[in-house]
């Protein structure tokens, strides 16, 4: 099996200018490959590294994705031209190999597996520049390989997960409750979310740790941007946290911390240039904007809410979404952010440790955060995107997926988030949705439900209340079982016990329209 925990049989710089005086050396120490690249006039975009290993019989690779998964997590073939962003899995029939980096890496790493080797792109611009390190060293990164024996494929993915983050921060507690993003879909009230919150209280009736209830978008003036103040629909939102807290729920918010429509109107020259169709959102490498999310940050905190839910952070800096790239974290070319001394994996990383600094004991929760730069700086991170309150297809691509997928993750880089339950009419069939319910409340990872409560009938409230008291302990140990060939997992072993779930019966597969499988 192929083994990378040693120089690479070979090194190129790729640099936008030539000026010839970049230059890569390593460190091998502890089990790691320290990767560094030293730059004085010269622009480096990309370090690549290859090494040589022959694969002669038949490998299943398991690569994993930059941000949040699209459906599109599996166990696949060898594929050259497919990018595999921060670590992968090959297994042999007998063996599991991971090869990877240790998470908080100053680069976006990502690999390429072919029958002949594999070569690292180790991506150092800044936003689709050259990064300007004008003599500085750049600790690029810390390689790791590690190989399994006598263990399934699973139980390697979790020790390899631990080996990468050897620090992760988790709850105090288990983390569970209700989110109304999946029913309200932007449009809420302040007696609304207290009529959600009363309803979730009721159904946790006797949990001594009590649940969460996150108000997502729909609270602030403008749709989906700043500025964080209240609208009129909503009005005072320390009061709003208080009143949260009276019904025996702890409350959370939601917020898209760089896109504020005021600030980028009032200072153009703090963005980030515009790419393609996308609009401005603020450029984190400036002490300006900074500055700007410290005061959002503590402001939150000082309302009372005790999770934070910062979302829209990748996309933002960079424009795209992972399901648009293959390899590379931007597709547009020729932009940059402010401070061109610093690569766009730093500039992120000082992003998620001042939203952490500051947030001090509110939980983080991100969401479309880069998973390798968020572990260690987040409690809770949403792992997949959106399900679905009106199609089932959509939760069961993106939801059972990426629980079964990033399962590996949990505990080990924070605690993932595979996203709601949503109950909405009866858009879905409640033998499907009760299932997903079950499989979630099972699975020892947080459990959150976006329910219309007019939705509701009494059958799906006992169903509700049991699974809020069994994720409220977290106790259980859930992990599929036939995620070596099957995207979307039905068999799963829940505390030793073989269950099956049948996603598929009662709605048949369709193509979806906006889940995105590259």
């Amino acid at each position: 099996m192929i083994d990378i925990l040693r120089i690479p049989d070979r090194t190129e710089i790729i640099s936008e200018n030539a000026k010839n005086d970049a230059k890569v050396t390593f460190e091998l120490k502890d089990g790691r490959l320290g990767v560094y690249l030293y730059a004085d006039n010269e622009h480096p975009c990309f370090v690549r590294l290859r090494w040589n290993h022959r694969t002669d019989k038949p490998v299943k690779i398991l690569g994993d994705i930059w941000e949040r998964s699209y459906g599109n997590l599996e166990w696949r073939s060898m594929n050259e031209d497919r990018a595999l962003p921060w670590y992968f899995l090959a297994n042999d029939g007998k063996d599991t190999v991971g090869c990877g980096v240790m998470v908080h890496p100053n680069s976006f790493v990502s690999f390429l597996y072919d029958p002949m080797g594999v070569t690292a792109y180790i991506d150092v611009r800044c936003g689709a520049v050259g990064v300007e390190l004008s003599g500085r060293t750049l600790h690029c990164c810390d390689i790791v390989c590690e190989k399994y024996e006598g263990i399934s494929t699973f139980e390697a993915a979790k020790k390899f997960c631990h080996a990468m983050c050897p620090s992760p921060i988790l709850p105090k507690k288990p983390v569970y409750g209700g989110n109304n993003w999946y029913y309200a879909y932007g449009k809420s009230s302040r007696q609304e979310i207290l009529a959600d919150v009363e309803l979730l209280s009721s159904l946790c009736e006797g949990n001594s740790n009590r649940p969460y209830f996150v108000i997502d978008d729909c609270w602030q003036i403008n749709p989906c941007a700043g500025p964080w103040v209240a609208n009129e629909k909503f009005g005072d939102m320390k009061t709003l946290a208080d009143e949260i807290r009276k019904r025996d729920v702890n409350p959370g918010i939601w917020v898209r911390l760089l896109h504020d429509i005021d600030f980028e109107e009032a200072h153009p020259e703090w963005c980030i240039p515009k790419r393609g169709e996308r609009g401005i959102y603020l450029d984190p490498s400036r002490k300006e904007v900074m500055d700007y999310v410290r005061e959002v940050v503590r402001r939150i905190k000082d309302w009372g809410y005790e999770i934070l839910k910062h979302d829209f952070s990748t996309v933002d800096m960079f424009g795209s979404y992972d399901f648009q790239l293959n390899g590379f974290i931007t597709e547009f070319d020729g932009w940059s952010f402010f401070d061109k001394s610093r690569t766009g994996a730093e500039i992120m990383l000082d992003l998620y440790r001042v939203i952490k600094e500051e947030a001090g004991d509110m939980m983080i929760l991100g969401c479309n955060t880069a998973s390798h730069l968020c572990a260690g700086l987040c409690e809770i991170n949403r792992t997949g995107d959106d399900t679905s309150g009106k199609d089932w297809n959509r939760t069961r691509a993106t939801g059972v997926n990426t629980l079964a997928f990033r399962m590996a993750q949990n505990g080990a880089f924070y605690v993932i988030d595979a996203d709601c339950v949503g109950i909405l009419d009866d858009n879905i069939p409640w033998e499907l949705n009760g299932r997903w319910l079950d499989l979630l409340a099972k699975s020892g990872t947080p459990l959150f439900v976006s329910a219309k409560p007019e939705s509701l009938t009494e059958e799906m409230k006992v169903a509700l209340k049991e699974a809020f008291a069994r994720s409220s302990v977290q106790t259980d140990v859930a992990q599929p079982l036939d995620w070596e060939y099957n995207k979307t997992p039905v068999v799963w072993s829940i505390n030793g016990e073989v269950v099956e779930y049948d996603w598929f019966t009662e709605e048949l597969p369709k193509c979806l329209k906006h889940c995105h499988q590259n």
